[in-house]
């Protein structure tokens, strides 16, 4: 169970969609008043984007809109009208953390922008979540996480063998560049008013963010091999067969981590192949060589010998770093999770 070590933090959500409203869940999980502001009439607009024929049918917000806003507040505000605006100034003077995701320049138009709630209240915490960054000439460019990955250099390296990105069903630019980069640019910055600092405007790029997460490249780049980062060419992109995803007899699939020599030599004992405990790449297997190859279609070819269940019984005993590729219902029901907080209801 989470802390609730942002008790009494005062948040102020005008955002939509993933990335905002997920950051400001982060929050409230952590303890913060959250007060979701939306505007009038459609609100926003994932209350129907997802939405089942039931909840349609009985007026029910969807499961997105109630997943991603559990546990906040909710008032709605016309920003457009005049008493909207001096509404949320006065509630911006009485809270610490305002949160918006507009394009660029919108709040300020709408007379509400980071200048006008500083005046209202200094010790602010005001932070933007954009999709190219408050500044330069993509600032005020549409655009969604398969977007902000793909100009970052990451969808380039979600590929198949043979080189096709693959669109991905986990939004690594939403989540990781938008939301959770948010969280701790505003948990830093509360920290420096907390101690006595003046509020801060934060800027968050999810295209800049995800691009400076994106570290393996980076050091491919630095190694002047960026011919590592091609799909089955590195070593955590399916080049060194102890870090690979292979197939079972059912068609489900086995994902093996064995990175570090000792969970390697772990796992051929088990597979009865104690030779090939020494064809690792820590004692000079070469990443995506030929030997290496070889070695995957070896590996593939013993774990089509049994169904993922067998391989589960044999493995997941063992400290050898192998797990099955899970369906998302299966993982909603693993023990791992099965006491997790479920969606309010």
């Amino acid at each position: 169970m989470t802390t609730p070590s942002l008790t009494g933090l005062r948040v102020l959500d005008l955002t939509r969609l993933l990335p905002g409203p997920i950051a400001t869940l982060r929050l409230a999980e952590l303890g913060a008043d959250v007060l979701k502001i939306e505007p009038p009439g459609e609100g926003d607009y994932t209350r129907t984007m997802l939405q089942s024929d039931a909840d349609r049918q009985s007026g029910t917000p969807s499961a997105f809109y109630r997943i991603v806003n559990r546990g906040k507040r909710q008032l709605t505000l016309d920003l457009k009208t005049e008493e909207g605006r001096a509404k949320l100034i006065a509630l911006a003077r009485e809270s610490d953390v305002l949160v918006e995701s507009f394009r660029p320049s919108v709040m300020a138009r709408l007379g509400v922008g980071y200048d006008v709630l500083r005046e209202a209240n200094p010790k602010l915490v005001y932070c933007a979540i954009t999709g190219f960054g408050s500044e330069g000439p993509f600032a005020q460019k549409a655009g969604h996480d398969l977007n902000y990955i793909a100009y970052a250099g990451v969808l380039d390296q979600l590929a198949a063998r043979d080189g096709t990105p693959v669109a991905p069903n986990f939004q690594l630019a939403d989540l990781l560049g938008g939301a959770l980069s948010a969280v701790m640019e505003i948990l830093a910055a509360a920290w420096h008013v907390a101690r006595g600092g003046e509020g801060r405007c934060l800027n968050v790029s999810m295209t800049h963010a995800t691009h400076t997460h994106n570290v393996m490249a980076h050091i491919a780049l630095v190694n002047a091999n960026e011919a590592s980062t091609r799909p089955g060419a590195g070593l955590l992109n399916g080049g060194a067969p102890c870090y690979d995803v292979y197939r079972t007899r059912d068609d489900r699939f086995v994902a093996v981590g064995a990175l570090e020599l000792k969970f390697w030599q772990t796992l051929c004992e088990a597979l009865g192949r104690p030779e090939w405990a020494m064809r690792h790449w820590s004692l000079g297997l070469a990443t995506g060589g030929a030997d290496a190859a070889r070695l995957s279609v070896e590996l593939a070819e013993l774990f089509r010998e049994r169904t993922l269940d067998e391989w589960m019984a044999l493995l997941e005993p063992l400290d050898c770093c192998v797990a099955p590729v899970l369906t998302p219902a299966e993982a909603a029901a693993h023990p791992l999770f099965r006491s997790a907080t479920r969606e309010s209801a």
